[in-house]
C-alpha cells in the first residue's frame, strides 16, 4: 500500500513511498518507534536529497531530510537560525508531545516568542539530522528495494550530514544563517557548517561540545557501539523484519546506560543514590541498587522513542567527525562570530576542552555554566543558558 510523503520543493511536488508498517505487519519494523512514511507527520516537513554524494566515496540515493520551522523568513532572507540537535534529539525543539512527536520540545525555555532565540524576530529551522529516526532517512527507512536499509545504510560523517542540510538551506531560499546553535553532538555539525560553508554562517553558538571527539569520548562511544553489536537480537543492524518486538533494544538500552553515566557526575549520583537499594528490592536477593534502577530506567526509556540502527549510525558519525586531519587549523579558519559555552561539571566535554576550542577560533567568546548535573547541565540549567544566549543574540 502506498502513502503520500509530502516534501518541500520549489515545485511543491509529492513523492509516493509505501508504508512499511502496513507492508510488513507483525515485524519489528511495524513496532519500531522511528518515524516512517505513512505515519502522522505532525509538524514535520520534508525535503528530498536526491542522490547525496558521501565522504566515503559512495552515495545515498533518494534520501529525505525532515525538519520543523518557526517564525517567518524576512524579505532579504537574512533572519534564519539553524538549531542542531544532540545525539538522540530531533527536530522537535518546541511543541507538545503527541502521537506524531514522541517527546515534547527539548528546548522550550530557549526558543519561542520573546525567548532568547525569538521566533517573532527569527525564522528558526531545526532538521532531524541525516541518519536520525524522526523523519530523516536512516537505517529504519525503506531502501530503494523496499526493505529497510539496516546494516546496508552507508557510513556517514558529520560532513555528509551538513551537506544534506545545505540542500535544505537552498530549498528554503536561505542565503546564509544569522546563527547556528549546536549543543553537544549538534556542535560538531555547527562547526562543520562554519568550516565547509564559511560564507553561509554569520554566527555560531557552541554549547558543551568540541572540535572533534577526544580519545576518551571516542572510547565511551566505542563501548556503546560494542554493546549494540554484541546483542544477538540486533542482528548486525538487520533486526527490522524480526517478529521479536524487543529485537535490538537490549543492546541500545545498555549503550544508553553507558552514555547516561557520562552525562551526569559522580558527585550528583552519589548525592542522589549513594549505596541505597532500590525501594522494595533487596540487592542480596537479586534486587538492584537505586542507581542501577535509575540507569535501567533511562536505557528502557530510550527504546520507546529511538531506533537502535540510528543510535549506532549517529554514534559512528560523531566519532568520524568531518574527516578533518587538523581540527585546530580548521577552527582557526572560522570567520563567524562565535560563542562557546562550557558546563563546569561536564565530564563528557570538559570545560578545559570547551575553553580551548574558544581559544582556537579567532575572536570567540567563552562563557561557563555552573551545574552539578554534568553534561546535561546545558538542558538542566536553563536560566543560565538563556541569559548567556540572550546576551549573545542581542549583539548579532
Amino acid at each position: 500500500m502506498s502513502t503520500a510523503l509530502k516534501e518541500k520543493t520549489a515545485g511543491g511536488t509529492r513523492t509516493e513511498i509505501f508504508n512499511p508498517r502496513q507492508q510488513y505487519p507483525g515485524t519489528n519494523w511495524a513496532n519500531n518507534p522511528a518515524w516512517l512514511p505513512g505515519d502522522d507527520p505532525g509538524n514535520r516537513r520534508f525535503v528530498s536529497l536526491g542522490e547525496l554524494p558521501l565522504e566515503n566515496g559512495g552515495s545515498l540515493p533518494g534520501g529525505y531530510l525532515a525538519y520543523e520551522t518557526w517564525g517567518k523568513l524576512n524579505a532579504d532572507a537574512s533572519n534564519a537560525i539553524l538549531i542542531e540537535h544532540a545525539l538522540t534529539g530531533d527536530s522537535h525543539v518546541i511543541g507538545l508531545q503527541s502521537p506524531a512527536h514522541p517527546t515534547a520540545g527539548w528546548w522550550e525555555r530557549v526558543v519561542g516568542p520573546g525567548k532568547p532565540i525569538d521566533t517573532d524576530r527569527y525564522f528558526v529551522v531545526a532538521p532531524n539530522c541525516l541518519g536520525g529516526c524522526q523523519g530523516s532517512t536512516g537505517p529504519a527507512w525503506p531502501a530503494p528495494d523496499g526493505l529497510p536499509w539496516g546494516s546496508r545504510f552507508p557510513e556517514i560523517t558529520t560532513r555528509d550530514q551538513v551537506r544534506a542540510e545545505n540542500k535544505l538551506r537552498k530549498q528554503l531560499g536561505i542565503l546564509s544563517w544569522a546563527l547556528i546553535v549546536g549543543p553537544s553532538a549538534g556542535g560538531f555539525r555547527a562547526l562543520e557548517w562554519a568550516c565547509l560553508y564559511p560564507q553561509r554562517v554569520r554566527a555560531l553558538a557552541l554549547v558543551a561540545t568540541a572540535a572533534e571527539t577526544s580519545a576518551d569520548q571516542t572510547g565511551w562511544a566505542h563501548m556503546q557501539v560494542n554493546a549494540q553489536e554484541l546483542d544477538p537480537s540486533f542482528a548486525g543492524g538487520d533486526y527490522y523484519l524480526s517478529a521479536d518486538k524487543e529485537a535490538g533494544n537490549p543492546g541500545m538500552a545498555l549503550a544508553r546506560q553507558i552514555a547516561h553515566a557520562t552525562y551526569r557526575t559522580a558527585g550528583e549520583l552519589n548525592t542522589r543514590f549513594g549505596h541505597s537499594p532500590q525501594k522494595g528490592e533487596n540487592p542480596l536477593a537479586g534486587g538492584r541498587y537505586a542507581v542501577e534502577s535509575y540507569l535501567d530506567y533511562h536505557g528502557k526509556k530510550l527504546t520507546r522513542r529511538f531506533d537502535p540502527g540510528s543510535y549506532r549510525a549517529l554514534t559512528r558519525a560523531m566519532i568520524r567527525g568531518g574527516g578533518r586531519g587538523a581540527p585546530r587549523r580548521a577552527a582557526g579558519s572560522i570567520s563567524a562570530l562565535t560563542l562557546v559555552i562550557g558546563v563546569d561539571s561536564d565530564r563528557l566535554f570538559p570545560v578545559a576542552e570547551c575553553a580551548e576550542l574558544a581559544r582556537q577560533i579567532p575572536g570567540a567568546r567563552y562563557r561557563q555554566v555552573t551545574s552539578s548535573s554534568g553534561h546535561d547541565g546545558f538542558l538542566v540549567e536553563t536560566r543560565q543558558v538563556e541569559k548567556i544566549l540572550a546576551d549573545f543574540v542581542a549583539g548579532l
